[in-house]
């Protein structure tokens, strides 16, 4: 395990996050969001990397590396943008997502895109002609450490809620030419295995039944005894079964991880695809999700899309037709 890199200059930092990559202010806690990459923001990615690489390690994850950077941060060719979540008050980086327009993506010699997930999943043709290239593929979402406690008030209550405006701004900004969001919802290695299995099977049950091999996983991970949870996943309805999961999970003295709760939440249309093992990452537990913008519940595109006005992002849209 290396050293992590010292800190980037706030100076650098706010000479990189310029008006013209402005996204957004958030609804609550009062900070702003900013869609940068690597060529018009090297420092500003760099300090990501090290402020991921602290909160995944923190975690139970990470790369081991100086900093959490790969080829998908660095390298134009594969289109990836960054969500930079700021605090203007604090003058820091509070967290982030990392994000493709998939209809503009690179494909290997097999026919499959070349995608930070793709070392996971296999994509069917079907998926790729049908749904891939209206998808935004998100990944690497992080809160920063100081930032994922209550302690720290409203900026810290608010950070996961302020992310999500991003993406509300996203499906503004690309109306019409993107359907889906694709990702990941992630469970460290230390999380009780009893627990982590429990949420398979709830996923499983309540957004697992579209999936029909259109993604499937390369390193699967297996739930041993799915018939054991069954029988506490007795309910009728969604809110029922939540209920049940939440109750499992509290008896081994933890919660459903945030991002997973908030997906889950998030649609009731959302698809499964499974968990595997992430062998790049420290070797945890990643699940595959689709969700289609339609069916997003009206309270999430009240709160987080229908806040933001669309000739606001009018000037960056342009920015970002940009072939660099």
């Amino acid at each position: 395990m290396k050293k992590i890199i010292d800190p980037v200059s706030t100076e650098i930092l706010k000479s990189q996050l310029t008006k013209d990559r402005f996204l957004r202010t958030t609804n609550h806690g009062g900070n702003e969001i900013y869609v940068v990459d690597n060529t018009n923001a090297p420092d500003v990615i760099r300090e990501i990397g090290r402020l991921r690489e602290e909160a995944f390690r923190a975690g139970g994850g990470g790369t081991g590396r100086e900093l959490d950077i790969d080829k998908f941060d660095t390298d134009a060719a594969y289109g990836y943008k960054q969500l930079v979540l700021w605090d203007p008050e604090a003058e820091r980086i509070i967290g982030g997502y990392r994000y493709v327009l998939c209809d503009d993506i690179v494909y290997d010699k097999y026919g499959q895109p070349i995608l930070t997930s793709s070392h996971m999943f296999r994509f069917s043709k079907k998926f790729i002609k049908n749904d891939l290239q209206h998808t935004i593929e998100l990944g690497r979402s992080f809160v920063t450490i100081d930032y994922q406690s209550s302690k720290g008030g409203a900026k810290s209550i608010f950070a996961l809620d302020n992310l999500f405006d991003g993406l509300g701004a996203l499906m503004v900004m690309y109306k019409g030419r993107m359907k889906y969001f694709f990702g990941k919802m992630t469970i460290y290695r230390q999380y009780p295995a009893p627990a982590r299995e429990m949420i398979q099977v709830f996923l499983n049950k309540w957004f697992g039944a579209a999936k029909m091999r259109r993604v499937k996983l390369v390193k699967p991970a297996r739930v041993k005894r799915p018939i054991k949870y069954m029988k506490v996943l007795k309910g009728l309805t969604f809110k029922e079964d939540y209920r049940n999961l939440k109750a499992f999970v509290s008896d081994f003295g933890v919660s459903i991880p945030p991002l997973v709760n908030s997906y889950m939440n998030l649609s009731p249309k959302m698809q499964y695809f499974g968990t595997g093992i992430n062998d790049e990452f420290g070797d945890i537990y990643d699940s595959g999700i689709l969700i289609p913008f339609k069916y997003i519940t009206d309270d999430k595109i009240e709160r987080h899309v229908k806040t933001l006005k669309p000739k606001l992002l009018i000037p960056l849209r342009n920015l970002l037709r940009r072939k660099y």
